[in-house]
């Protein structure tokens, strides 16, 4: 294995397991904005974060989420909402415990904590207290009951991809994925998103997560997509994974991509020298609002001194999901918070679903001339039936 083709994770890159050890509960300060809500109540938010994990880049992480929820707060006009930070210190356990107190200090909803295996054990431990918890994970695994995933999905990816693919008429689509856990769910989500647009999967192709595994599905690859006629490809892997092999090794072996058309369902321009592989030329991804992204992160500078992590969207998003429905229904239960047709989040539009996940208005990108360009924008609302 090279460093090129290291473990394969998903878009948040946030989604290992820990093992969980009790801790004392820890708390930090709080921010109010003033207005009625809730019946007049403030709507008091207990916010789980690893402030003191010694895990790499946690606390600058968990500092940036927490910026994003108090300027949400102090968008969210004649709203009155409290923030009470409890420190995780990134581990499953504490985590667990630190929700229950927050539950016992009259919390009316839980926002983190930041990994999927602590979500799992704050669900769990708030299960019997009518609290949702908005987790920033993206790992659909722990999604349902009362725990919600904030993070940006490989389904809400792939049924944008897809559907704007088959729309175009590449509708004939071999998939190349990955075998292992990642690469599987990405796969999983390419089938699903294809049978809801009407689009064909002609040919699934999963590859050892190795070198020598990707050399060697290079000509499974080529021959499944000139032997079923498909007319687009779609890649599940990263920059940091197998994409860079592919997008060289495909094209050098015979796939004509002036006639297939390829895509992913990952970021391609980060970082920007994924860009400049000519196998992507011509080809497809999706990202968030840009505009709507470009906004916040300038807002989020001045305010801040700097720009936000790529997490830190995803506190504003919370403070957003929460506010705008205690002040359409005066409740934050699950049902309340799965009924909004959209919250205006940092990223564009977004809703909050009845299976715990979520779905997000994305633009269509198309890799021109070592550049990103914006072929189908991110709609300002979301349909009835999303995408």
């Amino acid at each position: 294995m090279i460093s090129a083709l290291r473990l394969f994770r998903k878009p948040l890159r946030l989604m290992g397991l820990f093992v969980a050890t009790a801790a004392l509960a820890a708390c930090q300060g709080t921010g109010t904005a003033t207005g009625p809500t809730m019946g007049g109540q403030t709507v008091q938010v207990a916010m789980l974060l690893p402030m003191s994990s010694q895990q790499g880049g946690d606390a600058v992480i968990a500092r940036n989420l927490e910026n994003a929820a108090r300027m949400a707060v102090a968008d969210l006009s004649g709203m009155s909402i409290e923030i009470t930070v409890y420190d995780t210190a990134g581990d499953a356990a504490r985590a667990a415990n630190v929700a229950r107190e927050a539950v016992a200090a009259g919390a009316d909803v839980i926002l983190g904590p930041l990994r999927s295996d602590a979500a799992a054990a704050v669900g769990v431990a708030v299960a019997g207290s009518n609290i949702a918890v908005l987790s920033f994970s993206n790992n659909t695994e722990i999604a349902g009951g009362n725990v919600f995933v904030l993070g940006h999905t490989f389904a809400n990816t792939a049924a944008r991809v897809v559907s704007y693919a088959a729309a175009q008429g590449r509708n004939r689509i071999v998939v190349a994925h990955g075998q292992n856990l990642a690469g599987d769910v990405a796969r999983d989500a390419v089938l699903r998103a294809a049978q809801a647009a009407s689009a064909d999967i002609v040919s699934v192709v999963p590859y050892e997560f190795s070198q020598t595994g990707v050399i060697d599905a290079v000509p499974r690859i080529v021959t499944a997509v000139n032997e079923t006629g498909a007319n687009a490809l779609m890649m599940t892997a990263d920059s940091a994974g197998a994409l860079p092999f592919l997008a060289q090794l495909l094209p050098e072996n015979g796939l004509d991509i002036a006639a297939v058309k390829m895509m992913g369902l990952t970021r391609w321009d980060t970082p920007p020298q994924t860009l400049e592989l000519s196998g992507l030329q011509g080809g497809w991804f999706a990202v968030p609002d840009p505009q709507a992204t470009a906004d916040f992160n300038a807002r989020y500078t001045a305010a801040y001194s700097g720009p936000p992590h790529i997490l830190g969207a995803l506190g504003y998003d919370a403070i957003r999901a929460v506010g705008e429905t205690a002040a359409a229904t005066g409740r934050l239960g699950t049902a309340d918070l799965t009924a909004s047709t959209g919250f205006q989040g940092a990223n564009g539009v977004f809703r909050l679903l009845s299976d715990g996940t979520n779905e997000r208005a994305m633009a269509i990108a198309q890799v021109t001339q070592n550049q990103v360009a914006m072929i189908d924008p991110a709609p300002r609302r979301l349909g009835g039936l999303g995408f």
